[in-house]
């Protein structure tokens, strides 16, 4: 359960790679979070996120138990085995949907299987994960969802509407999802991120407002708190967003990619 504060103690982390998920770990287990699972494919990578986890819970003399289990969105047949016995072990106060691939965009539209990867990944993997996860929070009756969308899918443009329209899916699952759990005692958290300074974005011109992994996991330990249905990070996002998404389309086009 959440502690007289509001801060969740159980965290279950889909995409446990993801340095937003992982900046955010950091930032809940600072403020009392004592049991982490991380969910991903095995590999260095994800043992390698676990143990830093340790490391830094260890150095704060914190016992935190970070546990790893094996996930993967392209295999939804596979989620509700896998996360019920998660959730088999005890309650989680919180689930962050963190998992998704950019994708090449010039690339995808050359391979039509290449882009229906990106699409299975940000979207379909992302239904049937958040599914399991919704009727397994519901039946424990508290905790929230989180699901880290993207700005992209506000309004889809030429550079990225692959990505766009799959993080477009998912923002609209996510908040009907919100819809259907009202009531249940489950909160769901949209966060819409812009461009984000991660491995994912490496290389890439920052756009206009660019933040970074740290500055979204506050935005989500705050949506949490406030039980927000969505945040923007950062926050002046939204109102941009407002003015975009009603430009007319021959203005929109004109606009640099």
């Amino acid at each position: 359960m959440k502690d007289a504060f509001g801060s969740p103690q159980s965290l279950l982390v889909l995409g446990g790679t993801s340095e937003i998920a992982l900046a955010t770990v950091r930032r809940l287990m600072a403020r009392r979070a004592r049991t982490v699972w991380l969910a991903g494919r095995p590999g260095a990578g994800l043992d390698s996120a676990a143990a830093g986890l340790r490391e830094e819970a260890a150095a704060h003399g914190a016992e935190v138990a970070v546990r790893t289990v094996p996930f993967d969105a392209l295999a939804p047949e596979t989620h509700e085995e896998v996360l019920e016995k998660v959730f088999a072990e005890g309650d989680i106060d919180l689930v962050l949907l963190a998992f998704g691939v950019l994708g090449d965009q010039q690339g995808d539209e050359q391979d039509p299987m290449a882009a229906v990867r990106v699409t299975r990944t940000n979207y379909t993997g992302a239904v049937s994960s958040g599914l399991v996860c919704a009727k397994a929070l519901r039946a424990q009756g508290h905790g929230s969802l989180v699901v880290l969308s993207s700005v992209a899918g506000e309004r889809a443009r030429r550079a990225n509407f692959i990505y766009g329209s799959s993080k477009a899916g998912l923002d609209a699952f996510a908040q009907g999802l919100g819809d259907a759990l009202h009531g249940s005692g489950v909160h769901v958290l949209v966060v819409r991120p812009g461009f984000v300074h991660t491995r994912m974005t490496a290389g890439r011109a920052p756009a206009p407002l660019a933040t970074t992994p740290s500055a979204v996991a506050e935005a989500i330990e705050h949506g949490v708190r406030r039980r927000a249905p969505v945040v923007w990070v950062p926050s002046a996002l939204g109102p941009v967003m407002s003015v975009l998404r009603h430009l007319p389309r021959p203005l929109f086009r004109r606009l640099p990619g």
